[in-house]
């Protein structure tokens, strides 16, 4: 059960910061448009966001602390944001930010022992 919940709250999570990357990042390729449009943009995509953040962390806190979902969230975010960045804006991850990143992986490790 414990196995099952915290897959389903990684799974959620994942589709979570989908969402959550789009909304604050996918309007840097929209220069032209003016401000207030990719405002309105980014909050109706932000909506499916916590669609699927608040089930993520209900279900995931009868598991887990909330200091390991905060955690899970992170890594998960910054996951996401790496290939988003790769993919969309073309910014290839460079070694400082792997290494960056490899760092906050290792608190995450310890965050769990």
């Amino acid at each position: 059960m414990k196995l099952r919940l915290t897959a389903l709250t990684v799974g959620l999570l994942l589709a979570s910061n989908t969402f959550m990357t789009l909304a604050w990042y996918g309007h840097l390729k929209f220069e032209n448009q003016p401000v207030w449009k990719v405002i309105a943009v980014s909050w109706g995509i932000a909506l499916f966001e916590y669609c699927f953040q608040v089930p993520a962390n209900r279900l995931g806190y009868q598991v887990l602390s909330a200091a390991q979902l905060k955690v899970i969230q992170e890594v998960i975010t910054l996951s996401v944001f790496v290939v988003f960045a790769w993919l969309y804006l073309k910014e290839a991850p460079k070694l400082n930010t792997l290494i960056g990143f490899g760092f906050i992986g290792l608190g995450a490790f310890f965050i769990f022992k």
